[in-house]
């Protein structure tokens, strides 16, 4: 299929003509307007051409010794990669059998010789014009089905992340109710922890899900400010502290509280709680969980690391996707979502920032994501 150049670069049009006065007065047409101009004296020699550089159009002569017009045209639309190029036919031939036939050969338009000038300019005008406008609906239709693709996917991981905790629900007050009057208090309370475990992962989900949701509809407003970063990490240290004891985990927060970012707190939280969430669930009883800080002139980078069980540098690129899902369950069985680190990354892009992974199986993993600093 041709690719039409940026619409603020000329126009390539290809003039194909047996006759050199012909190729001499249209090219100066043209050319006066900006077009660049290829001339080509032989049918025969159109389609190798084309292939070579497509051009944006096509002005191509009816009799011709070779190949007639009518004839290169067939050959044009008969190969996927040339189909799409206007082709205008040129002729002294004036009756309207002959300008059916030249439509028939699915030419765009017909020109008539002698030349007006301003009739040429303005039909190459008007079909370059229909050429961008096809051009740019099919970008946007492809665009569309990616989305669609992509949201189709996302639908199909949210309504599988959702069936876990509500499976969990269900199954742990089926057994509660069952057996309530038999068990012992400490039988009920830890399926009343286990009914509280699944309620915190549903919101987690739940909360990622909404704020993912504002962020496609353009309603979520940034709102940055200046921010100490310390304690704006560690909100999200204190919060998930109760999960790393759990699991024996060491939390450490070791930023330097002298270093300021200038960000929209709320975001910033969530990704601080995905990504610190994330390193507890992956990294085994007794590892550890560091968050410190580094900066530069510009950008603060926050690294959180983790000695986890890694990620398979094949899977990586998975992460970060939306239409492709890597899951997998943690060191003590906790369930993925496959969200968070998706919501993460575009949260750090209203910021400005990325979000990198370095990770070796069996050793651990390093989330660093880049914050800009408040200017001084």
């Amino acid at each position: 299929m041709n690719t039409l150049q940026n619409t603020e670069s000329p126009a390539t049009i290809l003039i194909v003509d047996d006759l050199s006065d012909n190729l001499r007065l249209l090219s100066g047409i043209l050319q006066n307007q900006g077009y660049l101009v290829r001339l080509l004296r032989e049918g025969q020699m159109v389609l190798p051409s084309v292939l070579g550089f497509p051009p944006d159009i096509i002005l191509l002569d009816i009799m011709m010794p070779d190949l007639s017009g009518h004839e290169v045209c067939h050959q044009l639309k008969a190969d996927e990669r040339t189909r799409d190029i206007p082709v205008i036919f040129l002729s002294a031939l004036h009756g309207v059998a002959d300008k059916v036939k030249a439509f028939a050969a699915s030419g765009v338009d017909y020109i008539t010789k002698p030349f007006q000038n301003e009739e040429v300019l303005a039909r190459v005008k008007a079909h370059l014009t229909i050429r961008r406008q096809q051009q740019l609906i099919q970008e946007q239709y492809a665009a569309l089905q990616t989305l669609n693709a992509s949201k189709d996917t996302f639908f199909s991981i949210i309504a599988h992340d959702l069936r876990n905790p509500f499976g969990g629900f269900v199954s742990m007050t089926e057994l509660l109710e069952q057996q309530l009057e038999s068990w012992k208090p400490e039988q009920v309370k830890q399926v009343v922890s286990e009914l509280r475990r699944s309620a915190e992962r549903l919101f987690a989900l739940l909360e990622n899900l909404l704020t993912w949701s504002r962020l496609q509809r353009g309603v979520m407003e940034y709102r940055p400010e200046p921010v100490i970063l310390y304690h704006l990490v560690e909100r999200s240290v204190a919060l998930l502290n109760q999960l790393a004891t759990q699991k024996d985990i060491h939390l450490r927060n070791l930023i330097d509280p002298s270093i300021l970012v200038f960000v929209d707190v709320a975001m910033i939280d969530t990704v601080m709680r995905n990504l610190i969430s994330n390193a507890l669930k992956f990294t085994p009883s007794g590892g550890s969980v560091t968050l410190s800080a580094s900066q530069d002139d510009q950008v603060v980078e926050v690294a959180i690391s983790d000695t986890g069980i890694g990620i398979p540098a094949e899977k990586i690129p998975l992460l970060f996707r939306i239409d492709a899902k890597y899951q997998r369950r943690g060191t003590a069985g906790e369930p993925g979502t496959g969200l968070g680190l998706v919501l993460c990354q575009e949260l750090l892009e209203r910021h400005g920032g990325q979000l990198r992974v370095e990770s070796e199986i069996g050793k651990g993993t390093c989330f660093t994501c880049t914050l800009p600093k408040v200017s001084r």
